[in-house]
């Protein structure tokens, strides 16, 4: 072995024997007394708190002896302690973390319960169990649990794949009708899936919120935008449910002391449209408007809602900043002409019989809105609308400006045909000028109105034409407030999804190092539209040495590691194209920190970071990466994280886990017999 000594003996050597003995049989008692999940993995958990009870035995009866022991059991002990402790962990992590989040990821944790079965296995393996004095039955013991963990089976609840099916086709239909701003999901389906997860009092559900924000925090350093933006839906969901769960039967109380019809009689005679009741009462809005987080809901609900001390939106759960409530001219129109149609007037329903004695009206009278005459109706309201807030941006005082942009910014916020008719009635050239506006709340309504209307493809072509991108970058530069210049990378970002545009852009003189300087200073979402934003002017080789120069680099290494920032997987990415050219490949090699972080990003990265991480290696070690390569030989992590992408991995993971193995078995042979 020319005097190298393998990782686990060095572990081994910070602990006596004794010592080792003592922290086994600590820590295995510790899993055994673990008290069993009733809802999430609980034949992995127990299964495995069997195995491991039954080892302490083994552990008592070694610690008795008084005989040295060999070598290759203090090698197997340090190793069941290694799966022991992993064990510990996750069994913790599955009951003191969200239901929610163990429950979405079932399979995977089952997989991590089976992947420390076959650890255990191999641990046992190495066990020599004929130079041990331990007694017969000890010995039976353990040479049964050794067939039993290496005849171990992948073990997935069915009961929890039919539970978590569900809560994803839930969460489906609830994203799909806040993007339709069309409400919740019903009621009585949700409350079911949380009750038979556990989930039954308020308590319990604001419990798995903080378990579910504190799950958020932990994966933003290496899940992802995918893996962060699920727990975020998941927090949507349940504060949602909460507040309509327990709304829901307060107004049902409510209305049993008024003696009022409930609200589902008023949907059912009516068939009111989803879009036009309010999510709080579920009633017919006379007078909706849009609080700051873009919702529409009735003035009267949610005033009673922000009155009674609430500072968050309803629907999504998010605290608002600030408590204008804003009319919704386009859809107080729209539920008019609804009205009308119906024979509906505006007024109060204050009992069953007037419920039924206009219900009997509207069915005497055979007209009805179709499909088509209703779009127009929708599209003719935000014309108009779009046309009124348009003329205020073009003659109105600064605080109509301010008013009109904010009211644009809303508008544009859903639908690609809000989207184009607010373009059409000619709100980019005035939204443009207005970046320049002393005015910090102008400027940010602006940016994030053209942030907005960039969604829509054509809109692209349009705010470039009308030399937006100066007054972006500017805004991006040294914008008033945080917002507007975060705004303002999403924008960038967005137009920059067009090719011909990446050149525009990063042509710009101030453009990249804007971005860059966002990416050191900005909030988590700032920092990850810049890193975005990079990413796709990166594509393009002539922005890539720009980038480099701008001091792009050593941010991007360090968000890797920065749990707080959350956009590992987005600086891996950019790292990988940066590599693709020569400047970059040598910035990169300089870190001295970023091999050690791609090694355990290889082992707990996501799919993606995994793919990306190893890319990085592999670049590095190729053409005179010689250093790279025996840091790599020297980090005892380095190998077992790589043969096990070359069966665990991605097709593209495992090819590339190949070749560097390959680059460094030539390397250690070059080491070990040197030419000459």
């Amino acid at each position: 072995m020319n005097g190298v000594i393998p990782p686990l003996m060095v572990s081994s050597g910070f602990l006596s024997a004794g010592a080792l003995l003592e922290s086994l049989i600590h820590i295995s008692n510790e899993v055994a007394s673990m008290e069993n999940i009733p809802f999430i993995q609980t034949k992995n958990i127990s299964t495995m708190k069997r195995r491991i009870s039954l080892l302490s035995s083994l552990f008592d009866e070694i610690q008795e002896t008084e005989k040295p022991l060999p070598p290759s059991s203090i090698l197997c002990l340090t190793e069941l302690f290694s799966v022991i402790r992993r064990v510990k962990i996750l069994i913790e992590s599955s009951k003191e973390g969200s239901l929610l989040w163990n429950l979405m990821q079932t399979e995977n944790v089952s997989n991590q319960f089976y992947t420390e079965a076959k650890e255990l296995a191999r641990a046992l393996d190495i066990l020599p169990l004929s130079l041990l004095t331990l007694t017969a039955d000890t010995r039976e013991q353990v040479e049964l649990l050794h067939k039993q963990a290496r005849r171990a089976q992948l073990f997935v609840d069915y009961r929890e794949i039919r539970k978590r099916d569900e809560l994803v086709q839930v969460m489906a239909v609830h994203n799909e009708k806040i993007r339709k701003n069309k409400g919740f999901v019903d009621i009585g389906r949700i409350r079911d899936i949380l009750s038979s997860i556990g989930l039954r009092s308020l308590s319990e559900f604001e419990e798995e919120i903080s378990k579910l924000e504190a799950e958020a925090e932990k994966q933003a350093g290496t899940g992802g935008l995918t893996v962060v933006s699920n727990i975020n839906n998941l927090i949507s969901l349940i504060s949602l449910s909460k507040t309509t769960i327990y709304e829901h039967l307060k107004n049902h109380e409510d209305l049993k002391k008024r003696k009022l019809p409930p609200v589902n009689i008023l949907q059912d005679q009516f068939n009111v449209p989803d879009e036009y009741r309010c999510p709080i009462s579920l009633d017919l809005m006379n007078d909706p408007v849009i609080i700051a987080s873009g919702h529409t809901y009735d003035r009267s609900s949610i005033a009673q809602w922000i009155n009674s001390g609430h500072h968050t939106c309803p629907k999504s759960g998010k605290r608002l900043i600030h408590m204008a409530l804003i009319p919704n001219y386009a859809l107080k129109s729209l539920i008019h002409q609804w009205r009308q149609e119906n024979i509906i007037p505006t007024i109060e329903l204050t009992s069953f019989s007037e419920l039924e004695r206009i219900s009997s009206k509207r069915k005497s009278c055979e007209t009805a809105i179709d499909h088509i005459s209703a779009t127009k109706v929708a599209a003719d309201a935000v014309k108009m609308t779009a046309e009124f807030l348009v003329g205020k941006l073009a003659t109105g005082s600064p605080d109509i400006q301010r008013q009109a942009a904010y009211e644009l910014r809303l508008l544009a916020k859903t639908g690609m045909d809000n989207r184009r008719i607010i373009s059409e009635a000619g709100a980019i050239p005035f939204l443009v000028t207005l970046l320049n506006s002393p005015d910090s709340r102008i400027q940010e309504n602006a940016v994030t109105a053209l942030l907005n209307l960039s969604i829509h493809e054509n809109n692209k072509t349009l705010i470039m034409a009308a030399g937006a991108i100066d007054n972006i970058v500017d805004v991006l530069k040294s914008g008033k407030t945080m917002e507007a210049k975060e705004n303002a990378a999403a924008a960038i970002f967005s137009l920059s999804i067009i090719d011909e545009y990446k050149i525009i852009i990063g042509a710009h003189p101030t453009a990249i190092p804007a971005l860059v300087e966002l990416l050191g200073e900005g909030t988590t979402a700032g920092k990850r539209d810049a890193a975005i934003a990079l990413f796709n002017l990166a594509v393009f080789n002539v922005n890539r040495e720009k980038i480099i120069l701008a001091g792009a680099v050593p941010l991007l290494i360090h968000l890797l590691t920065d749990d707080k920032a959350g956009i590992t997987d987005d600086a891996l990415a950019v790292l990988v194209l940066l590599l693709g050219c020569s400047e970059g490949l040598e910035e990169i090699r300089k870190s001295r920190n970023l091999v050690p972080v791609l090694i355990d990003l290889l082992r707990f990265g996501s799919s993606k970071g995994k793919e990306n991480s190893i890319t990085l290696l592999l670049g590095l070690c190729k053409d005179g990466g010689d250093e790279v390569a025996r840091r790599l030989l020297m980090n005892p992590r380095s190998i077992p994280s790589l043969q096990r992408l070359t069966t665990d991995g991605s097709l593209k993971a495992q090819r590339k886990a190949d070749a560097l193995l390959r680059i460094l078995n030539r390397c250690c042979s070059q080491t070990t017999n040197p030419v000459g």
